[in-house]
Order: C-alpha cells, then structure tokens, then sequence
C-alpha cells in the first residue's frame, strides 16, 4: 500500500448541485469552499474525485517526511 497523499481544495460550492455529490465532497472531509485536506492515493479516493472534479482542485504533496 503506498503512502503517498494527494491534496484536495474545495474551489466551488455544491449549492445546486445533486445530493450525491454532496455527499462525496464530506466523503473526502470537505465541508466548505476554500478548505483544503490530505487523503490517501487510493483507486476509490480517485474515482470519488473524478465525480466532483468540477467542484474541487487538485495538488500533488510532497513526501517530505
């Protein structure tokens, strides 16, 4: 299992838009625009992105630890 960590920012509001994908952006620990968090690199975390990908940014961390 890796340990690399992906940075995920919640750019837009999910105002309007349906209730799953609200659902996915507090599945990845955001809450509101503007907050960013870390989670795993893992095939669900990326396919749980790829269905907010319009709503959120992302940015690679570095391992720097």
């Amino acid at each position: 299992m890796s340990d690399k960590k992906v940075r995920v920012r919640q750019v837009r509001s999910a105002i309007g838009f349906d209730r799953s994908q609200r659902a996915t952006l507090r599945g990845l620990g955001l809450r509101r625009r503007g907050q960013a968090v870390e989670v795993e690199d893992t095939p669900s975390v990326r396919g749980m992105i790829g269905k907010v990908r319009h709503l959120i940014v992302i940015e690679e961390t570095s391992d720097a630890g």
